[in-house]
């Protein structure tokens, strides 16, 4: 079983005297810098003059530094820009102000894991990574609560960088919740797994296919949409609260027979075997340089699929649909 820390665990104390730079006011920057800020750390953040999340930044009361400025003021470095800038990022603003003792932070492993960031040995290099959004990181901390999160030591310089990372999930709220302890491989070749096999690339290619099958057959495409896709928040929230098997007793009897008898018929050994293979190309950091590769091409296979979904017939349908429902629009 995997360790849990807790807030008696973590010691706040220990940031008393550091200052945080968040690098990259996002949703998961935003989320964290407030958190930290209320925990009373000192917390600097960078983001690009101009930029709508530069003036929510300043709204909030921060004055945002350029990479290299807040970089060089901070002694605990966290940086949230999205995964294929990160590298850009370190080379230029981050490691020319990296000295002894520093620590640098992610909240996902993916830059550490495929070597695209490669920190000097004298400092701390560790994980702190809510499993949550931002937003949800932010409202949970507000209610006195906590949104879990995953820390990882990759590298203990000072000999204190659990210590470090437990007061820093301890300043968001996540010791509230709950911190397990994973390593930045596990976190990070997991994740991509679960968004390419299942909660991204898996359930949205089962979608439009029960959709594309369901049209074949003749059905009408607005019956065909509620059917397979408008009706699976139903699902996935009752899964997310209850489980698998807490889902199943709250749906139906006849959905739950039609689960356990055919779901194995359209997840087969087949199936299993291909996400074996994804789990092998993440592993072995094929679909790593495949990514690094198509960002420095200018995204070209990118662009094409993404125009190649947004053109799928169940986009035009579900586009119609949605503006029937009150409750989804702004």
């Amino acid at each position: 079983m995997a360790k849990i820390y807790y807030d008696k665990d973590a010691d706040l104390g220990i940031l008393k005297d550091k200052k945080i730079a968040i690098i990259g006011y996002g949703i998961q920057g935003r989320g964290q810098s407030l958190c930290l800020r209320d925990s009373g750390c000192s917390v600097i953040v960078s983001e690009l003059a101009g930029t709508p999340n530069y003036e929510l930044a300043k709204k909030d009361g921060f004055n945002p530094l350029p990479v290299a400025e807040a970089c060089k003021e901070a002694d605990i470095i966290q940086i949230l820009t999205q995964d294929h800038v990160q590298a850009k990022v370190y080379s230029e603003g981050v490691k020319p102000n990296l000295k002894k003792g520093k620590a640098l932070c992610f909240s996902h492993g993916f830059n550490i894991r495929f070597k695209q960031i490669r920190p000097p040995k004298n400092v701390d290099v560790f994980m702190v990574a809510p499993k949550g959004p931002g937003a949800l990181v932010r409202e949970m901390y507000v209610q006195g609560k906590g949104v879990p999160c995953l820390i990882a030591i990759y590298q203990d310089a000072t000999g204190k960088a659990k210590e470090v990372g437990l007061a820093y999930a301890k300043g968001i709220g996540g010791t509230r919740a709950g911190v397990i302890e994973t390593t930045f491989d596990e976190e990070t070749e997991t994740d991509l797994f679960g968004e390419q096999a299942v909660l991204c690339g898996g359930a949205s290619e089962l979608i439009m296919a029960g959709f594309d099958t369901l049209i074949e057959a003749g059905y009408q495409p607005e019956i065909a949409y509620f059917e397979v896709l408008h009706e699976l928040k139903l699902i996935t929230d009752l899964i997310q609260q209850y489980g698998i098997s807490g889902m199943r007793r709250r749906v139906s009897n006849t959905a739950c027979y039609g689960d356990l008898s055919r779901g194995k018929r359209i997840i087969t050994e087949r199936t299993r075997k291909e996400m074996k293979k994804i789990l092998k190309e993440i592993k072995s950091g094929k679909f790593a340089r495949e990514w690094i590769k198509e960002n420095e091409a200018g995204r070209p296979n990118f662009n094409a699929l993404l125009k190649a979904g947004d053109e799928h017939k169940i986009e035009q349908v579900g586009k119609q649909l949605r503006e029937m429902m009150p409750w989804m629009k702004k």
